[in-house]
């Protein structure tokens, strides 16, 4: 029996009806692919585009004190801060009661967190090329203080509380405290702020104004702002010298606030800059005069400071904490430094810590501190790109005064 042979037109028929097909599913797939990039691009707006015009930019750390940390959005790990740390939308900062931190934001505003604070960064965000800058931050517990600076028409600065919603002004000082009981104060020294309330009240809060709100979010209070008392004596980094064995009696003075009317005073001094419970060393309030005595104070290094109570209860903001030292009387020995190290921060600016007779005057690149009880010393300053040593001057009591130099960068000994 004969097998009939395919001819060469049925060969050439078949190839060419297979090609045909591939080359439709090609085309089907492309044009699937073509029209669903049509319809994303339809809703969802140009990603490339949007990427250039949107910028999520990392707030930064100017400065920082004490125990800082930070709690990452994305993974929710705590971080402790150090000079190369950033923050991004929905991180949390949180200090401890001996930190504090001052934060740059990307519109050139500064936020100074104050001890006992926990602070999320919502938002932090320049849109189209710097024309629109969103700023968002919310304060969950404690006080942060605000500086805004010039803004345009697109520049949002907001703060948020469990009671308020502020927009800031340009130029705008402000600070928002967060209590434990669930009330909460705004301050406004400088500018002005529009505030919304949780029960809904809207105010504008202008220079020179203190507003209290109660825990179901309506506004308290609302009075003249009680300004910070201004310490005048002893003066910051000033040296009390004593004779070897003997204590001092230091009398503390202040001036009245620049604007309202206190009914009293408090006053602190303690071993420690943030005041903390374990440092403190008196306690003083219901003072009607701008002085107190303190006695009996031994030598080392201590910190003071003075705020104002108004008639309504208005508590100002606490002074700046001043720094002095109580010495003992010493002969010409010999001044040494010590233990040198440089930690790189950002730009130029670097933190140098170091070691040197407890109660000398340390002087780094045109700034100076005390050194504390244990002869430590910590200065954050501006060092020229392109030093390559760091000079350290120390300065007893008695006016003598030696020079050391140190490579920057490493640790001398």
């Amino acid at each position: 029996m004969r097998t009939k042979q395919p001819s060469l037109f049925e060969i050439e028929w078949l190839v060419l009806s297979k090609r045909s097909v591939y080359i439709f599913i090609t085309l089907l797939l492309l044009g699937i692919a073509l029209g669903s990039a049509l319809i994303y691009f339809w809703r969802h707006g140009n990603p490339f585009k949007n990427d250039e015009a949107t910028i999520r930019t990392g707030a930064r750390f100017l400065s920082f004190e004490g125990d800082v940390r930070v709690v990452r959005a994305q993974t929710r790990e705590t971080v402790q801060v150090n000079a190369n740390t950033q923050l991004f939308p929905g991180d949390i900062v949180q200090t401890q009661t001996d930190g504090r931190a001052r934060i740059l934001l990307a519109d050139g505003s500064t936020l100074l967190v104050r001890p006992n604070s926990v602070v999320t960064i919502r938002d932090n965000q320049i849109i189209d090329g710097g024309q629109q800058t969103n700023v968002r931050v919310a304060v969950e517990r404690g006080q942060i203080n605000v500086r805004t600076e010039e803004q345009t028409d697109k520049t949002n600065n907001i703060i948020e509380t469990r009671l308020t919603e502020s927009r800031l002004a340009a130029q705008t000082g402000a600070s928002f405290g967060v209590r434990e009981d669930n009330t909460e104060d705004i301050r406004v020294s400088t500018g002005s702020i529009e505030t919304t309330t949780r029960s809904g009240e809207k105010t504008v809060i202008r220079a020179g104004e203190y507003l209290a709100i109660n825990q179901m979010g309506n506004i308290a209070r609302r009075e003249h702002l009680l300004d910070v008392p201004i310490p005048t004596a002893p003066r910051d980094l000033e040296r009390i010298i004593v004779r070897a064995g003997s204590s001092s009696s230091i009398v503390l003075r202040w001036q009245r606030p620049s604007t309202g009317t206190p009914a009293y005073y408090r006053v602190e001094v303690a071993t420690s800059p943030f005041f903390v419970a374990t440092g403190k060393v008196i306690e003083r309030d219901q003072l009607t005069s701008t002085e107190f005595n303190v006695g009996e104070l031994r030598p080392g290094v201590y910190y003071w400071r003075v705020c104002a109570v108004a008639p309504s209860g208005q508590v100002s903001e606490w002074s700046e904490p001043q720094k002095f030292s109580i010495i003992v009387a010493q002969d010409s020995a010999r001044l040494v430094v010590w233990d040198v190290e440089t930690e790189y921060v950002a730009g130029n600016i670097y933190i140098v810590r170091g070691r040197t007779q407890p109660g000398n005057t340390v002087r780094i690149a045109g700034r100076e501190t005390l050194a504390a009880r244990d002869g430590s010393f910590r200065l954050q300053v501006a060092i020229p790109a392109g030093t390559r040593e760091l000079s350290v001057e120390a300065e007893d009591s008695q006016g003598h005064r030696e020079r050391y130099r140190f490579p920057i960068g490493e640790r001398s000994r």
